[in-house]
């Protein structure tokens, strides 16, 4: 007992401040204090944001919400933004993207995960996240956040598990006191599947509207348009418009309410041609050569053998994000091509276009 309060007392103490943290690390180089730390405490990291999951609930069956405890490496987000998540699953450490439900500031982060199919990293949490369990939170990015000077009438719509960022605003604003009018639209497959149903139905000054696109029952029939836009505005336009979800919801908002805020959490589609340029692709870290497949770069390291850090798979989060030292590449989202050395490439969406040398 007395070597563990020591230990922590003592760990507690090197993370406080840079200068007791840069002696800490000259002390225990080449591997550095954080190494040592965490053997104690495994969010006890100052040059690594970690979180420890302090509770598990599930508001749907098809959902987790985990709330989560950072340690003080992590900066915090803007509300809307996402957060990298990284969990190990079967000795692989994988990252997802992640949109936090809670305000701004909160000593805790709350993240609802729904599952879905071929879901690796939502499923796992879904059926195995515990409290204790400890995650990494890579980076925050995204830029579907609030504007500085608040609009005065706010319309937010979500469908499915996009409502996690447009609730952390609303709870946001209503943490910073604001005064202006908020309607709130959420669709669901069925009211089972929707979420914060009793936190948002409790809301005061904030109009709510469910809408349940299979079983019909909530306060919408149908899909957005113009009805359900007048019932969650019905005497004025609002200002502002934030809409996260499905594509096929996000594009019908936005056709409706021109100039909208809007995020996906379904991937830009693009092809991988398949077809091989001949080229030769060097891993240079891992001293590895391949002859390019057509495959995109993170498919063909990890056909060689490698594992690459990746998350998304989708050119969101940017953890597959690797140094092209030389040779020419294809971006698969926006098909430009590439002939700079010495550039930072998402190899999860780049293809080779001929030699390649990338830094893995």
């Amino acid at each position: 007992m007395f070597t563990q309060t020591m230990a922590e007392g003592v760990g507690r103490r090197l993370l406080a401040g840079p200068r007791l943290s840069a002696l800490a690390n000259l002390l225990t180089g080449p591997h550095g204090v954080d190494r040592y730390t965490e053997l104690v405490e495994p969010t006890w990291t100052r040059g690594e944001a970690r979180a420890k999951v302090v509770a598990v609930r599930r508001q749907t069956s098809r959902s987790v919400t985990l709330t989560l405890e950072p340690n003080a490496a992590f900066a915090g987000f803007r509300a809307g933004q996402h957060i990298n998540l990284s969990v190990e699953i079967n000795g692989r450490r994988l990252t997802r993207c992640y949109s936090p439900a809670n305000a701004e500031g909160a000593r805790h982060l709350e993240l609802t995960i729904g599952r879905h199919d071929g879901g690796l990293v939502s499923n796992y949490l879904c059926d195995h996240a515990y409290p204790g369990m400890v995650l990494g939170l890579d980076s925050v990015g995204g830029d579907f956040v609030l504007p500085e000077v608040r609009p005065q009438r706010i319309l937010f719509v979500s469908g499915g598990s996009g409502i996690t960022p447009v609730l952390s605003m609303l709870r946001t604003l209503r943490a910073q006191a604001f005064t202006g009018e908020i309607a709130f639209v959420h669709y669901a497959r069925s009211a089972d599947e929707a979420c914060y149903r009793t936190e948002l139905a409790g809301m005061f000054g904030v109009r709510v509207l469910h809408g349940f696109t299979r079983d019909g029952g909530g306060d919408l029939d149908g899909h957005f348009g113009p009805a359900h836009l007048a019932a969650a505005f019905p005497d004025a336009t609002p200002d502002a418009v934030f809409v996260c979800g499905p594509p096929a919801l996000v594009d019908t908002v936005r056709e409706h309410c021109p100039g909208a805020h809007s995020e996906s959490f379904v991937p830009p589609t693009f092809a991988v041609s398949g077809e091989a340029t001949g080229g030769t692709i060097t891993f240079t870290d891992s001293s590895v050569t391949v002859t390019d497949d057509g495959q995109t770069l993170l498919a063909q390291a990890e056909a060689a053998g490698l594992t690459p850090e990746s998350g998304c798979r989708m050119g969101i989060c940017h953890s597959c994000t690797r140094l092209k030292s030389r040779g020419a590449v294809r971006n698969l989202i926006t098909g430009a091509v590439s002939t700079a050395d010495c550039e930072d490439i998402q190899i999860c969406v780049t293809a080779p276009v001929g030699d390649v040398d990338i830094d893995l």
